[in-house]
């Protein structure tokens, strides 16, 4: 089985780093996370998706409460001993109403003449109320930490959802690499894509879709508030520094692989002291502040080349009617 696989290799490096499980499993999650935001952070900066990736976040708060209720019912689950056997079921769930909820909303955006950000509001508000609505009586049912699906309890990852995540960044990747240039193509200019032969609905669908899937399988690791701060704040970061998207598409990836690494490392190396406390820094919160981290310093390597070279380093996802890098890749808007 794919699980025992996994629990063997976490058990094997564990034993020849000589720490604990957890300590293998937390930044592999990490790392997992990391690259399938990386390879989808330039598609949402490039595509101004940063709003519906937010949206995509807090649409989990809904799939949650509505696995949790189908658990409930599916198994007439009286107590939270009773729903641990079933609770793999919950990202999978949670990845199926996202995605839902993802095409649903580029379709309404596409059939009505509301603006795209009044369309995606009405689904954040929707989520969130759904979530108001049912979880306080499931919370009743089950013990829900709140908490974790807020910040993520990436220290307690399991060899299930630690799987998950494996195929996760292993379908982004794939789907990536099949459809990169036509994500960007589609963005760039939809008619002469059409002309081109390519299906850009489809492509559009299979975008959305792609980015539900990540943002709600991701959430039990980095947690719904900060699951968007990685695919966003890297990519931005890279788009100060690149001079084509192919360039911005390898610095969203390893910068947000390094922040990640970066920022766990602080967390899991640094106590502060205050007031007579000792506080040890959460590691979502720590690989989030490295990415803003990050994205300052790239502001400063962009006003250094604007200063010594004369020229500010063109925007790869500035508005524009010509292609970037010689012809590489172009614009996506």
């Amino acid at each position: 089985m794919p699980v025992d696989w996994v629990h063997q290799f976490v058990t094997a490096t564990a034993d020849w780093l000589g720490v604990h499980t957890y300590e293998v499993r937390a930044p592999l999650a990490l790392l997992l996370v990391a690259v399938a935001c990386g390879a989808l952070g330039s598609l949402v900066i490039g595509n101004r998706m940063a709003f519906f990736s937010d949206a995509m976040a807090h649409t989990a708060m809904a799939g949650v409460t509505l696995a949790l209720l189908g658990l409930i019912l599916a198994y007439n689950i009286r107590s939270t001993r009773e729903a641990d056997p079933h609770l793999w079921v919950l990202p999978l769930a949670m990845a199926a109403v996202g995605v839902t909820a993802g095409v649903v909303i580029a379709f309404l955006q596409e059939k009505t003449t509301l603006a795209s950000d009044t369309v995606i509001g009405v689904f954040f508000a929707f989520a969130l109320g759904l979530a108001g609505l049912l979880m306080p009586g499931l919370r009743g049912r089950i013990n829900l930490d709140l908490e974790g699906i807020l910040f993520g309890q990436l220290l307690f990852i399991d060899d299930v959802r630690l799987l998950i995540l494996f195929v996760m960044a292993a379908v982004t990747l794939a789907v990536v690499g099949w459809k990169y240039n036509s994500f960007v193509f589609g963005s760039f200019n939809p008619v002469l894509a059409k002309s081109r032969g390519l299906s850009v609905r489809f492509n559009t669908y299979l975008f959305v879709a792609l980015l539900a899937l990540v943002v709600n399988l991701s959430i039990y690791a980095v947690g719904v508030l900060l699951i968007n701060a990685l695919l966003v704040v890297p990519a931005a970061a890279a788009a100060n520094v690149s001079r084509n998207l192919r360039r911005m598409f390898w610095f969203t990836l390893f910068g947000c692989v390094g922040c990640s690494l970066v920022g766990y490392r602080i967390s899991s190396g640094t106590v502060v002291a205050a007031g007579g406390l000792e506080i040890h820094p959460g590691p979502s919160g720590a690989v989030v502040m490295a990415c803003v981290g990050w994205f300052f310093a790239s502001l400063g390597v962009r006003a250094v080349r604007r200063r010594f070279f004369g020229a500010a380093v063109p925007c790869p996802h500035t508005s524009c009617s010509h292609v970037h890098g010689g012809g590489e890749y172009p614009h996506p808007h």
